[in-house]
């Protein structure tokens, strides 16, 4: 299954969640971000590559939606809901990210 993270600037929460989820069986894992300066902005084919896409927060389901909606129509979305207050690798994110994505992997 290829599942990607997205949040804002791809720096702290989406590659946290990438690092954390790229080690589970039977998954690889990408990360991008919604806003122009991203480290890695998310694109097309980024979004045809996913199976699976979590969005930290409801912001970034919409900018997927508003750039990308056609190609969204078999993706399944899930808004995690994390706010941006976490360093990378943050202990806090990471107990975070696993009780909010272990389930749907």
């Amino acid at each position: 299954m290829n599942v990607l993270f997205i949040c804002s600037r791809n720096r702290l929460r989406s590659p946290t969640a990438e690092e954390l989820f790229s080690a589970y069986p039977g998954i690889e894992t990408a990360s991008a971000g919604t806003n122009p300066d991203a480290e890695n902005l998310v694109s097309a084919d980024l979004v045809e590559w996913a199976d699976l896409i979590f969005a930290m927060e409801a912001v970034h389901k919409r900018r997927l939606n508003a750039k990308f909606g056609p190609l969204l129509k078999t993706r399944r979305i899930v808004v995690l809901s994390i706010p941006d207050k976490y360093d990378y690798m943050d202990e806090a994110l990471v107990t975070l990210l696993k009780q909010k994505v272990s389930s749907y992997l």
